[in-house]
């Protein structure tokens, strides 16, 4: 996550080539772990394609403008710095994450430095491409560009700055509720036909645009798999299934639908909406047993149900 300041068919798709452990160059382990770049060498290349890194006096205005001074690290590791122009790193965000600003419009950015060989780049890539960025249920973070240094062997991944994670800002409608909860589940579903598992979904990992979008960030766990994929026996995702606590081995796709069952109980929990329907929804998400599970597609349908049910829209 990124902390902020402030129907189709069901049956996978055949997913086109990607890198995979027998074709990388490189040792997979490499190409998966988070990078530690040093974004002064780079800010030349942001400025000649239209961005602006965040800069000490760029953190200094926004904490002066909100009276927040006192409470912040990001404002007194600005203060600490001789030169306003100097970048400065939020100390909230892993060093592979910097926020900056788009010229033509001052759009807030968050930038993501990645491998060009890893799963990550190449699910974003993919996701984001003109064929699967118009598909009505794929919630993704707006991604605005993708800038290759090939000779450093890094790609920054440019990206809308939203929310903080999924329940932001509380108390919502139950309007505003019920419409999260329907995104991320079309999320789910948009992955899975693509057959792409995420690994860690969690409402650190759903963002919200604060005008009625919710979207999905974090891609680092994520995987492409063929339509008969292996069974997964760990995880370090958010929310772990009991088979793989037990050590037991468990088809990916049912990783996801426990991941996000509890998700919307924790979301249930936070905003106080007990609604019995999505409880017995989210109970056969959890079931002990991974097969017994429902797939995305058949927990979009209940939902779905359950909206028309009770006499509310299902957008």
């Amino acid at each position: 996550m990124f902390p902020s300041r402030e129907e189709h068919s069901g049956s996978p798709r055949s997913p086109p080539s990607s890198p995979s452990s027998s074709t990388l160059s490189l040792d997979e382990e490499q190409t998966n772990t988070r990078l530690k770049p040093d974004w002064s060498k780079y800010r030349s290349i942001f400025e000649c394609n239209g961005y602006h890194l965040e800069t000490a006096r760029d953190v200094k205005d926004y904490y002066l403008h909100n009276d927040r001074r006192g409470m912040s690290p990001a404002y007194r590791r600005a203060c600490a710095l001789q030169d306003d122009d100097a970048l400065c790193g939020d100390p909230g965000l892993p060093d592979n994450l910097f926020r900056g600003t788009r010229y033509k419009d001052g759009k807030k950015l968050v930038v993501k430095a990645v491998h060009p060989l890893s799963r990550e780049l190449d699910i974003a890539r993919y996701i984001s491409s003109p064929a699967l960025r118009g598909d009505p249920m794929n919630h993704c973070i707006p991604i605005l560009d993708f800038l290759d240094v090939p000779s450093d062997g890094i790609c920054f991944v440019v990206m809308e700055e939203w929310s903080s994670c999924l329940l932001s800002h509380l108390p919502i409608t139950l309007h505003e509720f019920l419409s999260a909860i329907h995104q991320c589940i079309e999320h789910v579903v948009f992955l899975h036909r693509y057959c792409i598992v995420h690994f860690d979904i969690s409402i650190y990992n759903f963002v919200t645009d604060y005008r009625g979008h919710y979207a999905c960030i974090d891609y680092e766990l994520s995987r492409r798999l063929d339509i008969d994929g292996p069974q997964v026996f760990s995880l370090r995702g958010t929310e772990i299934p009991p088979e793989l606590e037990r050590g037991e081995a468990s088809d990916p796709y049912m990783v996801d639908i426990w991941a996000l069952a509890m998700l919307i109980l924790r979301s249930c929990e936070a905003t106080g909406f007990g609604i019995p329907e999505l409880f017995h929804i989210a109970r056969s998400m959890l079931n002990e047993c991974p097969d017994k599970r429902p797939c995305a597609l058949a927990v979009l349908r209940a939902f779905r149900r359950l909206l028309w049910i009770n006499g509310r829209p299902s957008q």
